[in-house]
C-alpha cells in the first residue's frame, strides 16, 4: 500500500503555525508540526500543497491528468523511496524528465523528501547533461521510463527511473514529510556563466515558499479555480513561477514544446483547456496577441510577461489589450539568484515601458559606483536585497563572495550568529549587473547589462561561455560573440571568429550548448580590432548580419537550381529573415541560422503570400527548402481539393 500525504486544512495550518510561535521558534527554528518554512512568516509549499481539497484537479499533461489526492499519494511513493535511497535535506536530485505529469510528481516527491531538486532538461546536448549533474554533485539522478542509457546524464550519481519512485511499497506506514527550516536548500538551477561553464544557483525554501506569497499580494496570483499553464523549460527559473502555483490549489497544465513554439496552436491550447494564466516572453507574447480573441475563453487572461525586455510598441499593445478587458498583463523583472520575480509592473497605460517597483519580500537598491544611492532620474546599478536573496552558486565561493555582497543597509552582522542568517532575513544584497534609472515613485526603467550578460527570447546567456566553447574547437584561435540583428530586425547571436573550419563551428556548439545559445551567424576574419590598451575591441565589430544583394530580376529563375514557385516563394523569405545571399533547395534553415522566432516568421510569411496555413512544426520537420516547399505544395492541393 502505497503511503500517502495527509490533507491538512487551513486551519490546522494556522494553527500549527501558532504552535510554532508558542514554543518559543526562532526566527530559523521548524515550527512545532515540522512542516512549516518558519522565518519567512510563509508556510512551507508542501504544507500548503497539503491542505488543498484531494478531489480538486492538480495536473493536466496531455491525456493524463491528476487531483491534488492522486497527485500526493504518486508523490509521497517517490518522497518514501528517495529516503529510502538516502536523500534528505540538502541532498541534490537531477530530474532528468520533460514536461510532463511525471516531472511534477518527482518534483514535489523530492521536495517531501527533504531533498532540493535540479531540472535536466532531457532536450539538452548530452556534454551539458553531464556537466550539470558532475558540477552540482547530484546525488541521485531521476529519469523517464524507458529512457536510453544514452540519455541518462553521465557521473558518480546513482540512476533511478519514475517507475521505480513510485512502485507500491511494502510499508504501510504513512509517510511524514521532512521537516525544514526556511535555509534549507529547496533547488539548484544553472544559468549561463561568464567564466565559460553555467553556474548553479541555490534557492532556499523559505525563498521559495516567499515568491507565491508575493505573487499572491501582487495580484499576480488571485482567486479560486486558475488554471496555470507551465509553458517554461523545467531548467528556466520561470518554470518556479508556475509549478509552485500547486501550493495554492491551482491546477497546472502542461504545454507541449510542439504548441508553445507555435503562437497559433498555442492561442487555441489556452482557449481548449481555459487557461486562466500564463507566463510567456515577450518576443512569444507579441505574436500571440494577434490570435487571442475577446469570447475565445476566460477573459481577462493573466499574462505574466518576462525574461527580456517588452519593446515600447509591445507596451502599448499590452496596455490596449489590458484596457480592453481582454487579458491582465504585468511586467516582472528578477534574476534566478534572487527566486525568480523581484519586481513587477501592470501594463495598464501606453506610455515608456519600466520594470516597476520591487515585490514584498526584496528591496530594489539602486546605487553608484560607491555604494551610494542615485538621485531620481539618475543611473546606477540595481542591487536587490531581502529574504529572497539565493543562498549563493553552488561550489563557487569566490564568485558568490563577488556577487552577494553585504548589505550596509541592513543591520545583521554575518558573522555573528545571534543576527538573521544571510540569504535568509537579509544581511546581503545580490549585485544583478543591471543598469536602472530611478523614475518617479520608486518605479525602475530597466537600461541593459553593465557586462557580458544578454537576454535573448527570454533566455540568459553569458557571452564568453559562448566565446570558450567556440575556442575549444580545434583551429579556432580567437573569437568574440556580440548581440545583434538579423536581415528581418530580429535579435540573434553573431560569433565572430579567427581560425576553424566555418562549416564545423554549428554543429559543434550544438553539441555542447542549448541550442538558444548557438549563434545564428558566423564571421571569419583575419584579425581582431583593438583598442589602445590591447583589448578587444567589440565596438569594431558589426552588429547586423548583412541583407543579401537585389539580385536582377531577369535573372533565370532557376539561378539557385530552384524548381517550382513553392521553392522559388521559400527561397525568397528566406534570404529576407536570414540574411543569406543565396539559397539552393538543399539548404538548412536551421544550418542557415534559423531559430524559433523566424520560424514563426517564416509560417506567418507562407500563410500572408500562399493563403496556407503551415504549422510552425513543418518547419522543424522540413529543415530542407525542397522538403518544406513539397510539404507547402501538399497543403496548397489538401486546401483546393
Amino acid at each position: 500500500m502505497t503511503a500517502v500525504l495527509p490533507e491538512r486544512s487551513a486551519a490546522q495550518l494556522s494553527d500549527c503555525r501558532g504552535a510554532g510561535a508558542a514554543s518559543g521558534a526562532t526566527d530559523l527554528a521548524v515550527c512545532a508540526c515540522g512542516s512549516c518554512a518558519a522565518g519567512t512568516g510563509a508556510a512551507d509549499l508542501m504544507a500548503r500543497l497539503a491542505a488543498v481539497p484531494g478531489d480538486r484537479g492538480a495536473v493536466v499533461a496531455g491525456d493524463r491528468t491528476l487531483t491534488f489526492g492522486e497527485l500526493r499519494a504518486e508523490a509521497a511513493a517517490v518522497a518514501a523511496r528517495l529516503t529510502a535511497l538516502g536523500a534528505g535535506p540538502e541532498s541534490v536530485v537531477a530530474l532528468c524528465l520533460p514536461r510532463g505529469a511525471a516531472l511534477v510528481t518527482a518534483l514535489v516527491g523530492t521536495l517531501a523528501a527533504g531533498a532540493a531538486y535540479l531540472p535536466v532538461d532531457p532536450a539538452l546536448p548530452a556534454e551539458r547533461r553531464r556537466y550539470l549533474v558532475e558540477d552540482s554533485g547530484a546525488d541521485l539522478v531521476v529519469v523517464a521510463d524507458g529512457a536510453e542509457a544514452a540519455e541518462a546524464p553521465a557521473g558518480g550519481a546513482g540512476t533511478v527511473t519514475v517507475a521505480e519512485l513510485t512502485a507500491p511499497a511494502a510499508e504501510t506506514t504513512p509517510f511524514a514529510p521532512v521537516a525544514v527550516t526556511a535555509g534549507t536548500l529547496a533547488y539548484v538551477i544553472y544559468t549561463s556563466g561568464s567564466t565559460g561553464r553555467p553556474k548553479g544557483v541555490e534557492i532556499g525554501r523559505g525563498a521559495a515558499s516567499l515568491l507565491l506569497r508575493e505573487l499572491e499580494s501582487a495580484g499576480a496570483a488571485t482567486g479560486e479555480g486558475r488554471r496555470v499553464g507551465w509553458n517554461a523549460s523545467p531548467s528556466f527559473d520561470a518554470s518556479v513561477q508556475q509549478w509552485v502555483r500547486l501550493s495554492r490549489g491551482d491546477t497546472l497544465v502542461m504545454i507541449d514544446e510542439e504548441t508553445r513554439r507555435d503562437p497559433a496552436l498555442l492561442a487555441a491550447f489556452i482557449d481548449a483547456h481555459a487557461l486562466t494564466d500564463l507566463d510567456i516572453t515577450p518576443s512569444h507574447a507579441d505574436p500571440l496577441l494577434d490570435l487571442l480573441t475577446p469570447d475565445g475563453g476566460p477573459r481577462p487572461l493573466t499574462l505574466l510577461v518576462g525574461g527580456e525586455a517588452i519593446s515600447p510598441s509591445l507596451w502599448d499593445r499590452l496596455a490596449a489589450a489590458h484596457a480592453s478587458g481582454l487579458l491582465r498583463a504585468l511586467n516582472v523583472y528578477g534574476p534566478t539568484e534572487c527566486t525568480v520575480d523581484a519586481t513587477s509592473a501592470w501594463i495598464d497605460a501606453p506610455g515608456a515601458p519600466h520594470i516597476g517597483t520591487a515585490l514584498p519580500g526584496l528591496r530594489a537598491l539602486l546605487l553608484d559606483e560607491h555604494l551610494a544611492p542615485v538621485a531620481p532620474g539618475e543611473t546606477g546599478e540595481l542591487y536587490l536585497a531581502g529574504p529572497r536573496v539565493g543562498r549563493g552558486y553552488r561550489g563557487r565561493p569566490a564568485l558568490t563572495a563577488e556577487r552577494f555582497v553585504a548589505d550596509p543597509s541592513d543591520p545583521s552582522d554575518p558573522s555573528d550568529p545571534s543576527t538573521p542568517s544571510p540569504g535568509v532575513t537579509g544581511g546581503r544584497m545580490y549585485r544583478t549587473g543591471d543598469r536602472c534609472r530611478l523614475l518617479p515613485g520608486g518605479r525602475l526603467a530597466y537600461l541593459g547589462r553593465a557586462d557580458g550578460q544578454v537576454k535573448l527570447r527570454g533566455h540568459r546567456i553569458e557571452l564568453p561561455e559562448i566565446e570558450a566553447a567556440l575556442t575549444r574547437i580545434g583551429g579556432v584561435h580567437e573569437a568574440a560573440v556580440i548581440l545583434g540583428e538579423d536581415a528581418s530586425g530580429s535579435a540573434c547571436l553573431i560569433a565572430y571568429h579567427r581560425g576553424g573550419d566555418a562549416d564545423a563551428l554549428r554543429p559543434a556548439l550544438s553539441a555542447a550548448l542549448p541550442a538558444y545559445m548557438v549563434p545564428s551567424a558566423f564571421v571569419a576574419v583575419d584579425r581582431f580590432a583593438t583598442t589602445p590598451s590591447g583589448k578587444l575591441d567589440r565596438s569594431a565589430l558589426s552588429a547586423l548580419v548583412a541583407a543579401p544583394e537585389e539580385q536582377d530580376p531577369a535573372g533565370p529563375a532557376d539561378a539557385d537550381g530552384l524548381n517550382g514557385p513553392a521553392e522559388e516563394l521559400i527561397a525568397r523569405v528566406w534570404k529576407q529573415v536570414l540574411g543569406a545571399a543565396s539559397i539552393g533547395p538543399e539548404d538548412n534553415f536551421f544550418k542557415l541560422g534559423g531559430h524559433s522566432l523566424l520560424a514563426i516568421k517564416l509560417a506567418s510569411r507562407v500563410r500572408a503570400e500562399l493563403s496556407v496555413t503551415l504549422p510552425v512544426k513543418a518547419v522543424y520537420a522540413n529543415p530542407r527548402l525542397r522538403d518544406l516547399a513539397a510539404r507547402i505544395e501538399e497543403l496548397t492541393a489538401a486546401r483546393d481539393a
